[in-house]
């Protein structure tokens, strides 16, 4: 590379930094085969489709090959048997991921705690947790808050019964996030987030302000 202007090494430099190789290739597989025949929740998406999409994301927005990998398994702790699972993330594929991964897990343990002190507890940690462990877990949560809000326009409030917070709790969720997340602000991830969220407290909101304006329909007497 000499002889090349800073800037087009600094970019083959970064290109090769975030290369996907083999360790990506065996994370997805062993991602398809943990998580199996496992759905979004009340629907038939199949879950891969939701860890494809945090990998996208992150790489996206800047992650390397590990954070890619972190984002694959974020969920096989919480779903797939705890501990000794991420036990067997930190074997295959080393302890930078199995620490974003321990960190973006708010149990390990069956059965699983409480709904909310579960979502508390994970807030505490996301106050301590580093850089990688963030960007994994925005990427997450931008992605169910998407998916909600798409859902939410086409099905209206029956979509908070999926969810163990239901509609108060959820929103009390995804709004404590976006005050954590935006403690450390600079990534797109964080703004896009903020934004979507936003749009579903309108959508809710709108809702809401329809409901209770509905004309109360009186019978007529024939």
């Amino acid at each position: 590379m000499r002889g090349w202007p800073a800037a087009k090494k600094r970019a083959v430099s970064e290109a090769k930094r975030r290369r996907l190789g083999k360790r990506f290739h065996t994370a997805f597989r062993f991602a398809a085969t943990m998580h199996g025949q496992q759905t979004r929740k009340q629907t038939t998406i199949p879950y891969i489709a939701h860890l494809m999409s945090v990998a996208a994301l992150v790489l996206e927005a800047g992650g390397d090959e590990d954070l890619a990998i972190a984002a694959l398994l974020h969920d096989v702790v919480e779903d797939c048997g705890g501990k000794p699972v991420l036990a067997e993330v930190r074997k295959r594929f080393g302890p930078r991921v199995a620490k974003i991964v321990a960190g973006c897990t708010d149990s390990d343990s069956y059965p699983k705690p409480p709904w909310r002190e579960r979502k508390e507890n994970y807030l505490e940690h996301l106050r301590r947790a580093d850089a990688d462990t963030r960007l994994v877990s925005v990427a997450d949560k931008l992605h169910n808050v998407r998916e909600v809000l798409r859902d939410y326009r086409a099905q209206g409030e029956p979509v908070w019964q999926r969810f163990g917070g239901k509609r108060e709790g959820t929103l009390w969720y995804y709004r404590a996030l976006a005050k954590e997340f935006d403690r450390h602000p600079g990534n797109w991830l964080v703004d896009e987030f903020g934004r979507v969220l936003a749009d579903l407290e309108r959508a809710v909101g709108t809702a809401g302000r329809l409901r209770r304006g509905r004309p109360t329909r009186v019978r007529q007497r024939t």
